[in-house]
């Protein structure tokens, strides 16, 4: 069978290194492929899908659907369905959504290869062609999660956490950086567990200790890390190496003891203080970003009060912030979801005002200082560009005037000028 094929990759940054995977060994075949293509001049539409919340999945069932009405006007000829959600409810889509050519779930990869009538000449983890601008790359350091928090259905989709060996995970990113990346963002389910299942010990120090070695990589960035035993010779590891990022993202979800307790994240209040406290003493400058969760079972008035007044209190950098989802099978869901869609919209509304003010006083604060960035891309009147204490996508951007003369994926020092609640302004040096 000879395609053009679109790969359309939905959300979160580890479904991206999947895609990237298929499309190399496509692309090694000879087909011709695209990521997320908006023309529909192809032949097949391979769909890599999110099931993590309930919005997750909305966006996901709606993206099929119109993939499917491009198959039903003659547009393309076949629409392929995999990933998180095709894993968890395969028998439920194939009933509902009966255009869809092939369901597969999250590591069927083989399978999907096999099905367009080619097959992977070498191991999966090769002839990877990322999607991202070309001089950042994300580095899957291991699949699953063998964390039980009781709201996220991850472990039941992607199963139990398998960390990749360390020398196969430097030569990926010696390759990446040969191919001109210059920052890695490092990331899994739990990327501070990474180790445990293949070497009997956390290991992300010393992946990092490798990883640093690599003569032209310029930026080394950590995020989906966990509060439980926090392994801090990470933090002393990014004190000394200039490399690493001083930027952290660190899930919290919540700061009251009991919802924690309840959310099986197996850290308290006071012990997540002190974590954030201690990060801080060891890096003034670090970066945190966090994310909450509003309205999960049992939140009242008194435990978002809380929760609202350490978000006040604590000043974070960076925060996301989602409304509670009862996802099936997992323990929470038996919990049942007594809190109103409308209180949870009000809570999480009041919580990222809070935050929206903390990150203009921030921003305003560097105003006249002098930061290093990269340029990621431009966008009409402006070159987009990061410093080191922001992730790519999520985090804020420095906007510099297209009157200065940079290219993309290089390095400059940059004056700020001017901030708004999540944007810098910058002129280069």
């Amino acid at each position: 069978m000879s395609a053009r094929i679109n790969v359309i990759t939905l959300g979160c940054s580890k479904n991206t290194v999947d895609s990237e995977f298929l499309v190399g060994h496509l692309r090694n075949r000879g087909y011709e492929v695209d990521f997320d293509a908006q023309k529909t001049k192809y032949d097949v539409a391979i769909i890599n899908t999110c099931g993590f919340i309930h919005d997750a999945k909305e966006e996901s069932i709606d993206t099929i659907l119109l993939y499917c009405a491009y198959k039903k006007a003659n547009k393309i000829d076949k629409v392929i369905v995999c990933g998180c959600l095709s894993e968890r409810y395969k028998d439920e889509l194939m009933e509902e959504i009966p255009d869809v050519d092939e369901f597969f779930g999250v590591f069927e990869w083989e399978k999907i290869l096999e099905y367009l009538d080619t097959q992977i000449e070498t191991k999966y983890y090769t002839n990877r062609q990322i999607s991202t601008p070309k001089h950042y790359a994300y580095l899957k350091i291991a699949e699953g999660c063998d964390r039980s928090c009781s709201y996220c259905a991850i472990p039941l989709i992607r199963g139990k956490n398998i960390s990749r060996p360390i020398e196969d995970l430097v030569e990926e990113a010696k390759s990446l950086v040969a191919s001109g990346v210059r920052e890695l963002i490092i990331i899994a389910q739990d990327t501070t567990y990474y180790g445990l299942d293949l070497y009997k010990e956390r290991k992300l120090g010393a992946l990092l200790k490798e990883l640093v070695k690599i003569e032209d990589l310029k930026w080394i960035r950590l995020q989906y890390t966990y509060p439980h035993q926090f392994p801090m010779d990470v933090i002393e590891l990014m004190k000394q190496e200039p490399k690493i990022c001083n930027y952290i993202d660190l899930p919290l979800q919540h700061i009251n003891s009991e919802i924690l307790s309840s959310m099986k994240r197996n850290i308290n209040s006071e012990e997540t203080r002190q974590l954030v406290e201690q990060i801080r003493t060891q890096i003034p400058d670090i970066a945190f970003r966090t994310t909450f969760i509003v309205g999960y079972p049992g939140e009242t008035e008194k435990e978002f009060e809380e929760l609202r007044e350490f978000i006040s209190n604590a000043r974070f950098d960076r925060m996301g912030a989602f409304l509670y989802s009862p996802e099936e099978g997992t323990s929470a869901y038996e919990l049942g979801d007594e809190i109103s869609e409308e209180i949870k919209q009000e809570r999480l509304d009041e919580i990222l005002f809070i935050q929206q003010q903390i990150s203009l006083e921030i921003n305003q604060g560097k105003i006249g200082k002098v930061f290093e960035v990269v340029v990621d891309k431009r966008e009409q009147d402006f070159w987009i560009a990061r410093t080191q204490y922001d992730s790519p996508e999520v985090d804020n951007e420095v906007l510099i005037p297209d009157s200065f003369k940079v290219e993309v994926g290089k390095f400059y020092n940059v004056k700020i000028v001017d901030a708004v609640e999540f944007d810098l302004i910058g002129e280069v040096l």
